[in-house]
């Protein structure tokens, strides 16, 4: 294996030291994971993706991150919650659906209805915390069922344009 030298600046020193540490003493393998992501960021942007970092699962859930260019959102609402849908295509040509919900708030079943409600002190409330959820599909066809049909026609329009077009003017 062919051994290569890195000078590091007296600045620098704590960072190197530091991978070090957190790779087990590794250093050349937190190197090359580093190198790794920047080659697959930098490629991405340059090709026209953006680093796109989204939270899913329920309450604060967790992040996620993928390269991709958006392609359309849609958002509705209804009288007990609000849902946002965001579909990107990624690096490798998939579309990947990004979906929000807020919280859903619920009355009980002896809770009046109506101008009733307003006066009545037997009331009684449930709430479905807010979520988020991330669905790859291969193809346009498959996100027919995952997505409102507004947004759907919006992405066949822009399912085939490229993410970069480069004009010799």
């Amino acid at each position: 294996m062919p051994n290569k030298t890195i000078y590091v600046s007296d600045d620098d020193l704590p960072l190197y030291q530091r991978a070090q540490e957190l790779t087990g003493s590794n250093l050349s393998a937190a190197i090359a994971a580093a190198l790794r992501r920047y080659v697959e960021v930098e490629e991405g942007r340059l090709a026209g993706f953006d680093d796109v970092v989204v939270r899913v699962g329920t309450g604060v859930g967790r992040k996620v991150r993928f390269s991709g260019t958006l392609l359309g959102q849609w958002e509705r609402s209804a009288s007990t919650r609000e849902e946002k849908f965001r579909v990107y295509r990624s690096r490798t040509g998939k579309f990947v659906v990004h979906t929000q919900r807020s919280e859903e708030w619920t009355k009980g079943a002896d809770t009046p209805s109506g101008w009733r409600m307003y006066v009545s002190s037997n009331q009684s409330w449930g709430m479905t915390p807010a979520s988020a959820t991330l669905e790859v599909a291969d193809s346009v066809e498959e996100l027919r069922d995952k997505i409102p049909d507004e947004l759907f026609d919006i992405v066949v329009a822009l399912a085939d344009e490229p993410a970069i077009e480069d004009l010799d003017i």
